[in-house]
């Protein structure tokens, strides 16, 4: 019996292959072009002169991360980012999101309506806090309301970064945030999540607000990007961002205003003025103060330098040379705190456990078919799903 060949367009072929490698690092763009070269016949199907058979075509769409059918377009489609891009790099947009980025969002939108539907349906009410605030607003009368619902104290008092992250995630979700946490994209190790490419965004909604933190992160840095995107909830606004340039020595020129305001109230939040200023000592070297003030406060030594800055405790001079010292040395640490751990204890973060504990419960009552929660969680079979409902507790 002769193969069925699969009618691909030769551009197309071309278009997945190159949209694939965007956004790479060198080791993962090594990777895919070593699993690009496998298909021996491609450079054939590309220029025409051979097809290859459906199962072909369906592994090379599988390679290259494609749906089987954009080999079959006529032309590319138009990939425009879900949502306003506010990431920046020495003042200028970033532009070409990863596939790994835009997988990502869409898994998370997808999520995001179903809960708003289950909100909805189980009368829940508009959260008020969501764009309860404005660019005119003052970031320290915005922080200040917010600490009204987040206990930033017990997260300073808590032993670890972990800790410290975990408890305010959990004052996040109790407050009715989806918070999801992840570092790679859904459950697949193969494709880490870039920090540089991404820190986090925002998906703002009045019944189903979400936050997705980059978890390839160092833990101090995810304190601050979960403030930052909370800010944007408070704002009203969805947003991509990477956090970090908007607080460096270029003084905000050149920055959206939305991530310079969010950014102002994300450092009051975490960092108040009226804290700081109490805890500072006169003639400390600065290294040692970075160390005792972002262990204190459990954040990066980057936001710790731009308050010193800001409590006129250090000149513009020497903040510029601190920042471009600090964020070298910063550079050089490896950031794995994406890898490893229980799957149970990650699954539950990396959907959010607000978000798993409805979904979980939905199902059990046949509000749900489990094939949907199954992709929605990114679990293969029954009895995971009822391992994960025992770890949150929604199954006894």
């Amino acid at each position: 019996m002769p193969r069925i060949r699969a009618p691909v367009n030769p551009e197309m072929l071309r278009w997945t292959r190159d949209r694939a490698l965007i956004g790479l690092s060198p080791e993962r763009t090594e990777a895919m072009q070593k699993k690009i070269a496998g298909f021996k016949a491609l450079s054939e199907w590309e220029a025409g002169r051979m097809l290859p058979t459906l199962r072909q075509a369906e592994n090379f769409a599988k390679a290259v991360h494609a749906p089987i059918g954009y080999l079959f377009l006529s032309k590319p489609p138009k990939e425009d980012m879900p949502i306003p891009d506010f990431r920046t790099f020495s003042g200028h947009e970033v532009t070409q999101p990863s596939l790994d980025l835009l997988e990502t969002i869409y898994i998370c939108q997808d999520r995001q309506d179903w809960y708003r539907n289950f909100a909805r349906s189980n009368g829940e009410p508009d959260l008020n806090f969501v764009s309860s605030a404005s660019l005119k607003s003052s970031p320290e009368a915005v922080a200040a309301r917010m600490r009204e619902t987040f206990d930033l104290d017990a997260c300073r008092k808590c032993s670890t970064w972990d800790e410290a992250l975990r408890l305010f995630i959990q004052q996040a979700e109790q407050a009715g945030i989806l918070v999801m946490v992840n570092g790679v994209v859904l459950s697949n190790n193969h494709r880490p999540l870039n920090p540089e490419e991404f820190r986090g965004f925002a998906l703002c909604d009045s019944f189903a607000p979400l936050i997705f933190i980059n978890g390839r992160d160092t833990k101090a840095a995810q304190m601050f990007t979960l403030a930052h995107e909370l800010a944007h909830i408070w704002l009203g606004t969805s947003a991509l961002s990477n956090l970090g340039t908007t607080i460096g020595p270029s003084d905000y020129m050149g920055f959206r205003n939305e991530e310079v305001w969010c950014n102002a109230v994300a450092a009051e939040l975490l960092v108040p003025l009226k804290a700081l200023r109490p805890d500072l000592r006169q003639n400390e070297p600065l290294t040692d103060a970075l160390r005792r003030l972002a262990r204190n406060f459990k954040v990066s030594s980057l936001v710790i330098l731009r308050r010193l800055l800001d409590a006129k405790w250090l000149t513009r001079e020497q903040f510029d040379i601190a920042w471009l010292e600090e964020n070298a040395r910063l550079q050089t640490i490896v950031r794995d705190s994406g890898r490893g751990g229980d799957f149970y204890r990650s699954a539950g973060a990396r959907v959010g456990q607000r978000f798993a504990r409805a979904l979980i419960a939905s199902t059990l009552r046949g509000q749900t078919l489990y094939r949907d929660a199954f992709q929605m969680l990114d679990i293969k079979n029954i009895k995971t799903f009822d391992k994960l409902g025992r770890e949150l507790g929604v199954m006894g």
